[in-house]
């Protein structure tokens, strides 16, 4: 079972940053502006996604007991994240992002 503060450690070390106090991942052309956020709410984990119109979507959302690390450090399972389109290369962009910062030196 992964809790808030699993999710979170894995999260951050998969490309995600923390904004307005949620896990998030942004556009590369908008580095400051979250498109998908993890919300880790008492009992369950939500997915959302912002729509065209600024609106947030529930993507995915499931208890804490039923969500499972991946033993070899992938998305975590029970929680759908494989079923969101283009949601692995938005966190390698976000990565690349952030480990090209810390080369420059530049956030």
């Amino acid at each position: 079972m992964m809790d808030k503060e699993a999710l979170t450690a894995w999260a951050l070390a998969n490309g995600w940053t923390m904004i307005a106090g949620n896990p998030s991942l942004t556009k590369p052309s908008s580095p400051k502006e979250a498109i998908v956020r993890m919300l880790l709410k008492a009992t369950v984990v939500t997915i959302e996604a912002k729509k065209p119109a600024g609106k947030w979507e529930k993507v995915a959302s499931e208890a804490y007991g039923k969500v499972e690390a991946d033993p070899e450090g992938g998305l975590p399972q029970g929680l759908g994240l494989g079923n969101i389109p283009s949601l692995t290369m938005l966190m390698q962009e976000n990565r690349d992002r952030q480990v090209f910062a810390r080369m420059t030196g530049k956030q």
